[in-house]
């Protein structure tokens, strides 16, 4: 394989310590560079795996950090065990936000990386260094949770110049236990970009969206389903169909049923709470509805 076809990659690996979410952000001039460069495992690590890359890194990697590993141990024993290792780079973190990083001798003119407390960012084929400076100076200045304050840096990469060749693709992947839809595996946000003019703008927008369909409401934000507001919900749920009892009867059956058949339509499952409560987000979509009805 010759040395023009390796893709220009950056990206940033990262731990939360306020509650230990894992993630990893990357932008490529690469075909849905999602597949191959993020590699993460809640209550393990995060892994980026780039340059010429070998995508054994990312589970072989997690097993490694899995069995006790710190992210510096990880990285000796992929790069030791590896006869091209001077055509790689990756990123890791583990799950007491230990970062490592490594960039092999022979990766596209400009590779680096820079590594810092519970993060690590990481570039090849880079118009230069100020790139993975200007990630790691966003993603400590964000607010928010990680996948926002990934996407910052990454934004804040690609205004700094970012890779030599373009743009293509990008992806997110944040990791949380039980943090996927229905809190079956730690996929908290997986999301990817994989062919596009502008990719980080596209995943940014996709992962607005994400939180507006599957983020859970916090408690304080719930609304009580009484009086006036439990009338004008009966009654939007009415003219959509959902809804079949009496406009202004107390909470019950028919109008939890009727939130749970709407939201399920409107794929808001996740925002549905238990009890005669609604999340302000499923009332704007339900108003937004009742009008186009």
């Amino acid at each position: 394989m010759g040395r023009t076809a390796f893709p220009s990659t950056f990206s940033i690996v990262a731990f939360d310590p306020s509650n230990g979410d894992l993630g990893v952000a990357v932008q490529s001039k690469f075909l849905a560079v999602g597949v191959a460069v993020p590699w993460a495992r809640a209550g393990v690590g995060a892994i980026a795996t780039q340059a010429y890359a070998n995508l054994s890194y990312g589970p072989h990697g997690l097993e490694l950090l899995a069995q006790g590993a710190s992210a510096q141990e990880t990285l000796d024993r992929l790069i030791a065990e590896d006869e091209q290792r001077a055509l790689r780079q990756v990123g890791i973190v583990d799950a007491q936000g230990r970062a490592a990083a490594y960039t092999g001798a022979e990766c596209y003119h400009w590779a680096g990386h820079l590594v810092s407390t519970h993060f690590t960012c990481q570039g090849n084929i880079l118009v230069g260094e100020e790139t993975v400076q200007s990630m790691a100076e966003a993603f400590q200045e964000a607010v928010g949770e990680l996948a926002e304050r990934l996407v910052a840096a990454l934004a804040a990469g690609q205004r700094a110049g970012g890779d030599r060749r373009g743009q293509q693709s990008a992806a997110l992947l944040v990791v949380r236990a039980g943090g996927s839809y229905g809190g079956y595996t730690d996929r908290y946000l997986d999301l990817r970009v994989d062919d596009h003019p502008r990719p980080i703008e596209e995943l940014a927008r996709v992962l607005r969206l994400h939180r507006i369909y599957f983020q859970k409401p916090r408690p304080e934000e719930l609304v009580p389903l009484e009086g006036d507001l439990l009338e004008e919900t009966q009654t939007l749920l009415s003219r959509l169909g959902y809804y079949r009892g009496p406009v202004g009867a107390p909470y019950g059956d028919a109008t939890r049923q009727a939130l749970f058949d709407y939201a399920g339509v409107e794929n808001l499952e996740e925002r549905i709470p238990e009890g005669a409560w609604i999340d302000p987000v499923v009332l704007e979509f339900l108003r937004r509805s009742g009008k186009q009805a």
